[in-house]
Formats: structure tokens, C-alpha cells, sequence
């Protein structure tokens, strides 16, 4: 039995006949910007970011280290944080106080710091439970661990070209991954996202050029960016 062309439901809302779609400004095989929407605005994918680092500033707190730099740890902690750090690799783009590979970074000392915040770095590193296990490592009993991971996004050339860009991740991934080693129960993922905001995402729009309703509209089946709260037991 063949499927429907049209659903009932699509009929109900409208949805163009095959070959009637308006484009518009989108009818082009190049993205607006490459540059994930920072010439235009805030990046969608940072609209989320910060919302969600916007809920759990109390976390930030105590000896925070931050990858790749210190934004986050600045823009949300305050004088919550006694002592902060960044880590990442050597090279010239970075000013690290903690130069690892977090695949691979053993002379970090385990139960060191009551926060972590890692946005959007995990899919640029190849061993990635090792990563996460290293950051369970280094994270002190009953701190937390702030990161977010993509989803549905183009991929970032610059880091392709110097380390790899190697993984988008599911809702589903985000839970096995830290919850295998925090404990399904110490772990809090979310999902955002629409067919509307990954469209966007993918073209280099800015959160400014969608609505706050837009953005916030939550589409199981297309999820855009990922964020996880884990709790060390």
C-alpha cells in the first residue's frame, strides 16, 4: 500500500503541493553567513547556552574551570566563584591555566574543581567517553558539570581542519553518555530545538531573526542542541 502523498493533518495546516513552495531568501545553496550566525547577532545555538546557564548560575560556584576560555564562568558565576580556571589545548587562539586533552589528561588531579561548564567541545574530540570520564575524574563529589553539546549543526571548518570534527549527538546519547558514569538519576538532559530553529541554524541566522516563541517551541523529533546538568554522587 503506497504512503499519502499528504497527510490530514498537513491538509488541515496548510501545507504547499509538491513544487509550490516559497523559498524566498532561503532558495540558495550557500548559508547566509558561515560564521554560525555571529555576524548578525547572537547565534541560536548560544541563545539556548545561556538560557540554560541562566538557570543553574548557583552551580557555577567554588573553583570553576571552564574549556576553552572563561566567558561563561564571568557572564554567570560572580562572586560565587572563589578560584577559576581554563582549560584547554595549546595553541595559539588560547590562553589555557590547565593545557590537557581531555581524552587524555591524567596529570589533572581527580576531585578538583565544583564546576565545570563545557559548551559546545565534545564533538570536536574523538575519544569521547574518555573525555567525559575524565571529566567525572576531575569534578569533586556532589559537583556539577555544565555542558551542552549540537545536535543538528553545520560543522565548524576551523576546528576541522585543526582536531576533527567528529559527532552530533541525541537527547538518547547525552543520557548514556554521563549517565553510565554519573548515574541515570544525577543527570538532567534537555532538548531544544524545532524544524524551524535547526532550518535557521543551518543557514547562519541569528536568534534575532526568529522570535522568542519560535525558539522556545520544543520539537521532540528535531532536536538542535543538547544540554546536560550531572551531578557527581
Amino acid at each position: 500500500m503506497p504512503y499519502k502523498q499528504t497527510s490530514d493533518r498537513e491538509q488541515e495546516q496548510g501545507t504547499p503541493a509538491v513544487g509550490k513552495i516559497s523559498f524566498g531568501d532561503l532558495r540558495r545553496v550557500e548559508p547566509l553567513t558561515r560564521s554560525f550566525g555571529y555576524d548578525r547577532g547572537q547565534p541560536i545555538d548560544r541563545y539556548y547556552i545561556e538560557k540554560f546557564l541562566s538557570q543553574h548560575t548557583r552551580d557555577i560556584s567554588g573553583h570553576v574551570v571552564e574549556v576553552g576560555d572563561d566567558r561563561y564562568t564571568r557572564q554567570f558565576g560572580g562572586e560565587r566563584v572563589t578560584r577559576f580556571d581554563v582549560l584547554d589545548q595549546d595553541h595559539p587562539d588560547s590562553t589555557p591555566t590547565i593545557v590537557a586533552d581531555l581524552s587524555n589528561a591524567a596529570h589533572i588531579p581527580s576531585n578538583s574543581f565544583d564546576c565545570i561548564i563545557i559548551t559546545q567541545t565534545l564533538q570536536f574530540i574523538y575519544g569521547v567517553h574518555d573525555a567525559v570520564s575524565t571529566l567525572h575524574r576531575i569534578l569533586k563529589p556532589k559537583g556539577v558539570i555544565l555542558a551542552s553539546l549540537p545536535s543538528l549543526s553545520p560543522i565548524c571548518r576551523y576546528d576541522m581542519d585543526r582536531w576533527g570534527d567528529y559527532w552530533r549527538f541525541t537527547s538518547a546519547a547525552a543520557q548514556r553518555l554521563f549517565g553510565d558514569l554519573f548515574g541515570s538519576n544525577n543527570v538532567q538532559v534537555e532538548a531544544h530545538g524545532n524544524v524551524l530553529v535547526a532550518t535557521a541554524f543551518f543557514y547562519g541566522m541569528a536568534a534575532e531573526d526568529l522570535t522568542t516563541e519560535e525558539l522556545d517551541f520544543t520539537d521532540r523529533d528535531y532536536e538542535a542542541l543538547i544540554t546536560v546538568r550531572a551531578v557527581k554522587a
